[in-house]
């Protein structure tokens, strides 16, 4: 390739290295292959030189070049995009994890200077559509043989995603004497979020005492169920492979593989097979959502990869994950203090008229022996969320009488006629500047259960994008739905007869589905049949035991 200034009358065919402005309105970019239109153009406009480049025989456009050579890199799991200004990017094609040879990378890069590869960090989880790596030729094109060079390297597909496989494990919690089980709620949704995320399910969950017969019990049944991985998150932590897990690990035929891992957080993660079935004793740490060595396991499982002794002994090289705020520092000598717990409060909306209900008022009908608006509201009452707000309109007297004696605020909305979001405004107004987020909630929900509530709270956090939490239930999101009080004044604003449920869409970058244990996040009642097959259909018993 020949590059430099350039006489206008030889100019045609060329390539322009750089923009060139012709006036207030016209502009030649830069990489413009320069064609009779364009020269006239720059004669005209007293230009008789350009810097251009000239490609020769044995010259590979920039385009085609960077194209060969990310196909050349392309393993499964990935989709290129249309090559522009000597630019080709590398999508994943399908959710998983990104496998990188380094090597290949490396010495693809040092063949010649005109070529450039980069990626993100391997073993990154990504979804269908992520960009995870880019190759760049550097001039406007190069020459064959480095491109030649840099496709036979890239025969080893230095780049390809292993995809998630629908997986079905089972978690044991373990209680000691006086665990609430809120905490094991929490924990436990946090732990669906997780596997969904992956491409995997908790099939089923077990609760049990923190000791080694109980525990061992547990692991066998669950085997015996066929279900892989199994999960053990103990109420205390591991401290010893002859602490509670590992002993239980043992007594059920497993065999503990390691103990510990370079990674912080999850220093305390245990490692455990039995067969082919991965035990994974859960760090403390992942009780919540955030980065830890217990997702750089359970990563490669979700891949069918292995997991070694040694995969585990070799994670130290990027392994100190980020400070949290619930860790300012630690390891720098400060004093550790307490994380934040957010302050929740619930908003329940109560005011519709229900017009496919008839002349009845569908949340003064009796549903196991209460009124159908007392199910929503008794719910957040039992759990720590504070204040419960009730939107009352229409028959708002009866519908506040039911309410009597219950610890909430009632809100009267004269404008409930007006449709659902001046209800959502109302509730919404009552809350103070110290709420963190709010629960929206329908009062004609009577299967919502603590533990949903419990699930969605322990997902919760919006510092890491967790910012609205939502129920769903066989990929059906369902309600009440956790919103962070960075969208209240968007939901002041909101008209007409809908309430928040288009943030989920509008904002779905922030947006944490939590799968649930059963369906009652799904179930309202609209209509006089579904009010008749509910009273015919008694609450179910939690799905845990």
């Amino acid at each position: 390739m020949h590059f430099g200034p350039t006489p206008i009358e030889e100019a045609l065919g060329t390539i322009l290295g750089h923009t060139l402005r012709l006036g207030s309105a016209s502009v030649v970019k830069k990489g413009t292959r320069l064609g009779p239109k364009e020269v006239d153009a720059l004669r005209t406009a007293g230009i008789l030189t350009v810097v251009a480049a000239r490609l020769t025989p044995d010259d590979v456009h920039e385009d085609e070049a960077a194209t060969l050579v990310a196909k050349g890199i392309s393993g499964p799991g990935i989709a290129l995009a249309d090559a522009s200004t000597g630019r080709c990017n590398l999508h994943a094609s399908v959710d998983g994890l990104l496998r990188i040879d380094r090597a290949a990378c490396d010495r693809l890069n040092l063949i010649d200077e005109a070529v450039t590869l980069a990626t993100i960090a391997p073993m990154t989880p990504v979804r269908a559509g992520d960009l995870v790596a880019t190759v760049k030729i550097i001039p406007f094109a190069a020459p064959r043989a480095v491109i030649d060079a840099c496709v036979s390297v890239g025969e080893s597909r230095a780049v390809s995603v292993t995809e998630f496989r629908q997986w079905n494990a089972g978690l044991i919690l373990t209680r000691l004497p006086g665990t609430k089980e809120s905490v094991l709620d929490r924990a436990a949704g946090t732990q669906r979020a997780r596997a969904d995320r992956l491409g995997g399910t908790i099939a089923r969950e077990v609760r049990c005492d923190h000791s080694i017969s109980a525990v061992s019990t547990a692991l066998s049944d669950l085997l015996n169920e066929g279900l892989s991985p199994i999960l053990l998150l103990g109420a205390s932590a591991i401290v010893d492979r002859r602490d509670v897990i590992p002993s239980a690990v043992e007594a059920a035929g497993g065999t503990v593989v390691h103990l510990g891992m370079p990674v912080d957080p999850g220093n305390l993660l245990m490692l455990a097979r039995r067969g082919n079935v991965h035990i994974i004793g859960v760090p403390g740490c992942a009780r919540s959502l955030d980065r830890s060595g217990f997702d750089m396991v359970l990563e490669r499982i979700a891949a069918r990869l292995p997991v070694t002794r040694a995969d585990l002994m070799t994670m130290g090289t990027g392994g100190l994950l980020i400070e949290t705020p619930a860790r300012p520092f630690p390891r720098a000598g400060d004093a550790p203090t307490e994380r934040h717990e957010p302050a929740i409060a619930a908003v329940i909306l109560a005011a519709g008229r229900g017009s496919r209900m008839t002349d009845q008022n569908k949340l003064l009908a009796e549903v196991d022996g209460l009124p159908l608006v007392l199910h929503a509201v008794n719910t957040f009452l039992a759990t720590d969320v504070r204040p419960v707000v009730v939107v009352t309109g229409h028959d708002g007297e009866a519908v506040r009488s039911a309410l009597t004696g219950k610890n909430v605020i009632c809100v009267h909305n004269a404008r409930w006629a007006e449709g659902m979001s001046t209800s959502l405004a109302a509730g919404v107004a009552e809350l103070g500047e110290d709420i963190d987020g709010a629960f929206i909630a329908l009062g004609d929900m009577p299967r919502i259960r603590p533990a949903h509530v419990e699930a969605l709270r322990g997902a919760f956090d919006p510092r890491y994008g967790r910012a609205i939490c939502a129920p769903t239930w066989q990929r059906r999101r369902g309600n009440p739905v956790l919103f962070s009080r960075h969208f209240f004044a968007e939901m002041r604003l909101i008209e007409g007869d809908r309430g928040a449920r288009h943030l989920l869409e509008k904002h779905a970058a922030l947006v944490c589905n939590v799968p649930m244990p059963d369906g009652g996040v799904t179930i309202d009642v609209d209509t006089p049949e579904a009010l008749t097959s509910l009273r015919t259909s008694p609450a179910k018993p939690d799905s845990t035991q």
